[in-house]
């Protein structure tokens, strides 16, 4: 069975020594101290491997069953639950007058990847219900606020997002389901959501939907959509639970992996909902949700990557194949470990840079969240908008990449279900395409965010890494070579596609989006250059200075230089693609496919 080790070390490393966050004069921050951080980290580290990782193998084997209409988790995942919730994790970092601790998000962040790596589907249930709170508590009437998030942040109650329905997912435009108004406020909400995930289950009294849907004479399309909340059981005045609601699990689907999660087909029939935010505004009530969902997303990315890569490793040395080509080195035994030879450590090296730079990637994201939600820092909301695509898309796509690699390290073993390898794969594959598919995120980037606001977030990026280059340039010729000029070549690349984008896309709007999954990558690219120099010069300068763990940052330098040059310089490739336009993309008639 696969173990996992939450990478609290590395952590801390980046929250204390790389991001300095009780240095950035963010509210709050300056009560996150080393000890304090610690302490934490530990903590959750311990329920991740002692708690829910044991649980990870018996949920993707057992699934969630669906008996007259009520979902059964698997074997051990209630108890699981309520060890988390007595724990306070849920609301980490919600608001004190709900009943949460009001920690930085940041600190949710790094919990939240322990919790994903060790089982992302009991993860799930406690995280959707975080996001759907947080749309509550953006867009919702304090009277809502008072009688949903209690039980919300304390996990007592769970909550979901219905968008897709069976004929529409990103086009949610063309949705049927329908809200009519009532004498009372209230309104009738009928139709079908499919793909909902923990739509119905067995760990939480209650469960708080929030659906899309139409209002009955709204406008057509997108402008006519807006947002309701939708209970299992109604809520009486005091907070007691009353009737069922009219909203059902009609079905269970069957999935390729997080078989621990309850992905539901929901009907509503006549249920009664209660609008969130202006009537015809959901998109932005719910975008709320999305943005921190599809940052979430892109953690489990990296999470089920760093799992999957700590069991490769184990493997790796333990499994005796062949003999290293410049002689034995287990003259001793039969073969030598694994790791001896150079295509495996290739495949470490890929997942091991990954990893680490995609960790640092998404907790400077969540720091550049909680600049804006806790500071008011517009230009922090403008960068992380900018960043989410790339965070969600970029991630998720090398994540699943680097679980293959896992898997492949493991030979004929990860493609038997007994070494655990290919539920991690499969766990992977599902984080490309919900909170919106890859390709939507590629165009999204391409096509919105980099015009967004005159251009003005992208240019900050470009700045910000040009800014670095500046003041790092030219102290020691070893970093430069091995960090200061591939992260300048990559950032060349990445503005010269989109200056293609400028000068093509206008005249003919495919060659820029023919070039969008090459942008994100090239952009997923610099962002991780950026966060490698970071750490590299930050692990330079402890070795400089004596201080620390040698080993440690000696470490981090060989993985950062292995990252620069010969991941890095995919961004040239990309470049190359991109500028070759939509030509050859869009060259074939449909009927000749």
């Amino acid at each position: 069975m696969p173990s996992y080790t939450a990478p609290t070390k590395d952590m801390q490393f980046l929250l204390h020594d790389v991001l300095k966050i009780t240095e950035a004069e963010i509210p709050g921050y300056d009560e996150l101290e080393r000890d304090f951080t610690g302490a934490i980290l530990e903590e959750a580290g311990k329920i991740s491997s002692a708690v829910l990782q044991p649980l990870n193998t018996i949920g993707d084997t057992e699934g969630c069953t669906l008996e007259n209409g009520v979902v059964r988790t698997p074997t051990g995942f209630k108890a699981a639950f309520e060890q988390v919730k007595e724990g306070g994790w849920p609301g980490l970092d919600m608001p004190e007058e709900y009943g949460g601790q009001n920690m930085p998000y940041v600190l949710g962040t790094a919990v939240g990847e322990m919790f994903s790596a060790s089982n992302q589907a009991f993860t799930m249930y406690q995280g959707l219900t975080h996001g759907a709170a947080s749309a509550i508590l953006a867009h919702g009437s304090d009277e809502q606020k008072n009688t949903y998030l209690p039980k919300m942040v304390a996990c007592d109650w769970t909550g979901t997002m219905n968008l897709t329905e069976p004929h529409c997912g990103t086009d949610l435009g063309l949705m049927r389901t329908k809200a009519e108004p009532q004498a009372d406020g209230s309104f009738k909400i009928t139709g079908q959501k499919i793909f909902i995930s923990a739509g119905e289950h067995d760990m939480s009294d209650n469960i708080i939907h929030l659906v899309l849907a139409k209002i009955t004479g709204g406008p057509e399309g997108i402008k006519g959509v807006s947002l309701f909340i939708v209970p299992k059981f109604m809520v009486n005045e005091d907070g007691s639970l009353g009737a069922r609601n009219g909203v059902a699990c009609g079905n269970l689907e069957e999935k390729m992996g997080i078989h621990g999660n309850s992905t539901c087909v929901m009907n509503y029939d006549g249920a009664t909902g209660y609008l969130l935010g202006q009537e015809h505004k959901g998109m932005r009530a719910m975008f709320t949700m999305m943005n921190e969902a599809r940052l979430g997303v892109g953690m489990q990315g990296l999470a089920q990557a760093d799992a999957a890569y700590q069991n490769a490793v184990i493997y790796a040395k333990d499994r005796l194949q062949g003999r290293a080509v410049t002689g034995a080195e287990n003259p001793d035994g039969p073969a030598d470990p694994l790791i001896v030879h150079p295509d495996i450590r290739r495949s470490l090296m890929d997942q091991k840079s990954f990893t680490e730079g995609a960790r640092a990637f998404i907790l400077w994201g969540a720091t550049m969240i909680d600049r804006a939600h806790r500071g008011g820092d517009a230009d922090a909301d403008g960068l992380i908008s900018l960043l989410t695509p790339v965070i969600k898309g970029f991630l998720t796509d090398k994540g699943y990449d680097m679980t293959v690699q896992a898997q492949q390290i493991y030979g004929g073993h990860g493609y038997i279900e007994e070494w655990g390898m290919s539920q991690y794969t499969r766990d992977a594959r599902i984080a490309m395409i919900y909170e919106g598919a890859n390709g939507v995120q590629a165009l999204d980037l391409v096509g919105r965010k980099l015009a967004q606001d005159g251009g003005k977030h992208v240019m900050a990026f470009f700045d910000m890494v040009k800014s670095y280059i500046k003041e790092n340039a030219g102290q020691d010729d070893a970093f430069d070579r091995d960090f200061i000029e591939p992260l300048k070549a990559a950032s060349k690349d990445l503005q010269a596609a989109g200056m293609y984008f400028m000068q093509n896309g206008m005249k003919n709007p495919n060659h820029a989006l023919a070039g969008s999954n090459d942008f994100m990558h090239m952009f997923g690219h610099v962002c991780l250059g950026l966060m490698w120099a970071r750490m590299a010069k930050t692990s330079a300068d402890a070795l400089a200075a004596g201080t620390g763990d040698a080993t440690f940052h000696e470490t981090k330098l060989a993985t950062g230089r292995y990252y620069m040059a010969r991941q890095l310089p995919a961004t040239a490739m990309h470049l190359t693609r991109i500028q070759t336009g939509a030509d050859t993309v869009m060259a074939l008639d449909a009927a000749n496919f």
